[in-house]
């Protein structure tokens, strides 16, 4: 059968666009690698309860794995609503387990190719529109010492909590730049961890500069003064301008370098100090997750944090026809800006719009893109770097051999890199050390260009298309 709408994702973004097609009278496919629906910021364990700030998602799409019909209770209105509700489940077919690896026109339909399940089962989805919301992934920036055991990415701490509810260690330094840190830091605090620092790069004064974004939102400000006040009260130090610029240990770190920062990242000598810990939360902001929409050809823009990110127009379309684009793919926003922006995606599939969601849109595009300033980071972090530092931990290329091949081989960008020295050739694709790879060669990254999205089985690719679901 062929689905008017197959949605490619089921966090904040593609729940929205899933349910509001479905009410809208589409019929709809939401295909999500992960087991479970929300996305990484609304991670729960498998078995376990859907988080409270996901709830309203999932009941507005009522969902079964395999796209059998579900069993919501009916609402408070009585049967007219649960009518409604059921309607809204068969329209719906929910693919769990499905990392789509490419996407390609056939006529006047759209062919999902996907790996399905533990077994790296073929399958494939037809459909008439196609809306990507792949969401992002954690930007990181290498420093000496970060492939220590015990060193995580401040987004995966926060997974291992919500997915597993382990913590990374008992005491726990959170560090980068970002508001995701201070999210992280509350929540490793709350479960009962040590977070003697959180060390922030940029400093919060740059919001300033944004006064107008701020005073339209001003949920986010009271936001972060509850997350600072709550680590306040558990005895975390807010350091600013500062990074990690070293972790230390042998078998797992046992404490890091904190160094205060200039203006552009440069650590100012004489202001290290050392700080003792079993784990080090790091991470840089998010990343939109791009492979798919650059497959096809999807024009991209730079956003103020210098990532790349999708270009979509006042419906969420990209330059692409027939494709639509909504959350983090964007430009990092957020769950609210995210679902806001998956309800616009849907609606403009069926020729409709909001004049209520285009200004809630760009009320919050406004907020993250000052977000999205305020945390740029600064040209002067590669000084963190000694000679010895991996910047390619899969192919286990040092800073000084990229440097080698930049200013002695003439190396002018992260292809030309790539092909010197193997950084960005290993199992994560330059998916970690891209960015870092870019910056070391004098330039922003560029949107990744991937023919797959994802490991596929030789045999998937040799044979013709599967049964279509």
């Amino acid at each position: 059968m062929t689905a008017d709408l197959a949605v490619v994702g089921a966090g904040p973004a593609g729940l929205a666009a899933a349910a509001t097609a479905a009410r809208l009278g589409l019929r709809v496919t939401l295909l999500d690698a992960a087991e479970r629906p929300g996305g990484q910021i609304h991670r729960h364990p498998a078995g376990g309860p859907v988080p409270r700030a996901a709830r309203r998602l999932t009941r507005r799409l009522p969902y079964a794995p395999g796209g059998r019909a579900g069993t919501s209770a009916p609402g408070r209105a009585g049967a007219p609503r649960a009518s409604a509700a059921s309607r809204d489940r068969d329209r719906v077919t929910y693919l769990p387990g499905h990392h789509v690896w490419t996407v390609a026109r056939d006529g006047d339909t759209w062919l999902l190719h996907a790996v399905a399940g533990v077994d790296e089962e073929p399958a494939v989805v037809r459909a008439r529109a196609v809306l990507l919301a792949t969401g992002a992934h954690e930007r990181q920036l290498p420093f000496p010492g970060w492939t220590l055991p015990g060193v995580v990415g401040a987004g995966g701490a926060q997974a291992m909590l919500k997915g597993g509810l382990a913590l990374p260690g008992r005491r726990v330094v959170v560090a980068g730049s970002g508001p995701l840190l201070l999210a992280v830091a509350t929540t490793l605090a709350a479960a009962g961890a040590r977070v003697p620092a959180l060390v922030e790069a940029a400093d919060y004064t740059a919001y300033a500069r944004h006064a107008a974004a701020l005073a339209r939102n001003p949920a986010k400000l009271v936001q972060g003064a509850l997350h600072g006040g709550a680590l306040l009260g558990r005895g975390t130090r807010l350091l600013t301008r500062h990074a990690v610029t070293a972790a230390h240990g042998t078998a797992r770190v046992e404490a890091v370098t904190v160094t205060g920062l200039d203006a552009d990242w440069r650590p100012v000598p004489g202001t290290g100090r050392r700080i003792p810990c079993d784990a080090l939360a790091v991470g840089h902001g998010l990343v939109p997750q791009l492979e798919l929409a650059t497959g096809l050809g999807c024009a991209t823009r730079r956003t103020p944090d210098g990532t790349p990110a999708l270009e979509v127009d006042a419906g969420q379309r990209t330059s692409v026809p027939g494709v639509w684009a909504a959350g983090e793919t964007c430009g990092v926003g957020g769950a609210e800006l995210a679902e806001t922006e998956g309800e616009i995606a849907a609606l403009s599939v069926t020729g409709r719009t909001s004049a209520a969601l285009a200004r809630r849109r760009a009320r919050l595009r406004a907020f993250a893109d000052a977000m999205a300033a305020a945390h740029r980071p600064g040209p002067g972090w590669t000084d963190w770097l000694d000679g010895t530092t991996e910047v390619c931990r899969c192919e286990e290329v040092t800073a000084a051999t990229i440097r080698e091949a930049v200013d002695g081989l003439g190396a002018r960008d992260a292809r030309s890199v790539k092909l010197l020295t193997r950084a960005g050739m290993g199992w994560c694709q330059g998916r970690v050390c891209g960015p870092a790879v870019a910056r070391l060669a004098g330039h922003d990254p560029a949107p990744d260009r991937r023919p797959l999205s994802c490991p596929v089985p030789l045999s998937q690719l040799a044979q013709p298309p599967g049964a279509e679901r």
